[in-house]
């Protein structure tokens, strides 16, 4: 990857073994950033901030504290979170709760028809005049479609865009990151996202195996 001087890479979706779908103890996941040289990491593990904060204590500068929360239409991408948003409120209730904290919103995955997480066009475009941005690339949508009608989107309503690994493994962190000016909370990132470089790579379908296994361990070991 090019490396620009006074530019920060950022790994914007990623999940912990705080997410029901990952093994990734938060030491890991910082240790693989360190790594690879992710200069920043938001951790938006499924409706908890818990994952992100035990990272955060670990290397406070690197990560920001995210949070990927189900709402009762799509999937919502939070970074900068200070509380906790819970699941299965309506989008609007969910993006004004991060309003209210000062939280950078952006939208998981908009036109992946083979998540849950997915949106319908119309309960998206009720709520693009109140969110920052959207992923207009997300390394795990299984089909390209999905990624190209986000990005078109995004250029038809001049949103800006964020993309991300969604990785749930630690060998996953990276594959798809943002080459953003430097800032230091979620307003800044607002100023400088539009100009973002994208530097994003397609994961293979077997990745998904892995949260697949995840969740099977956990309900095992839950039983």
């Amino acid at each position: 990857m090019p490396q620009f001087a006074s530019f920060l890479s950022i790994e914007f979706h990623c999940h912990t073994v705080f997410s029901k779908d990952s093994l990734t103890r938060p030491a890991d996941l910082v240790a693989a950033c360190r790594r690879k040289g992710i200069d920043r990491v938001i951790v938006t593990d499924h409706n908890t901030i818990a994952g992100a904060r035990v990272a955060q204590e670990i290397d406070p500068e690197r990560v920001i504290i995210g949070e990927e929360i189900m709402t009762r239409r799509g999937e919502i991408l939070a970074a900068f979170v200070t509380e906790e948003i819970p699941a299965m409120l309506s989008p609007r209730e969910t993006i004004q709760r991060l309003r209210d904290q000062g939280a950078f919103v952006s939208v998981s995955h908009p036109f992946d028809e083979w998540r849950s997480g997915g949106w319908k066009e119309p309960d998206l475009l009720e709520i693009i005049p109140l969110v920052d941005a959207i992923e207009v690339y997300n390394s795990r949508c299984m089909r390209p479609v999905f990624n190209r009608r986000a990005a078109e989107f995004a250029r038809k309503h001049n949103l800006a865009g964020t993309v991300g690994s969604d990785a749930h493994a630690a060998f996953e962190l990276g594959r798809s990151l943002l080459l953003v000016e430097q800032f230091e909370n979620a307003d800044e990132l607002r100023q400088v996202i539009r100009k973002g470089i994208p530097h994003v790579k397609r994961s293979p379908p077997w990745f998904h195996l892995v949260s697949r296994y995840a969740s099977i361990i956990k309900k095992i070991e839950s039983n």
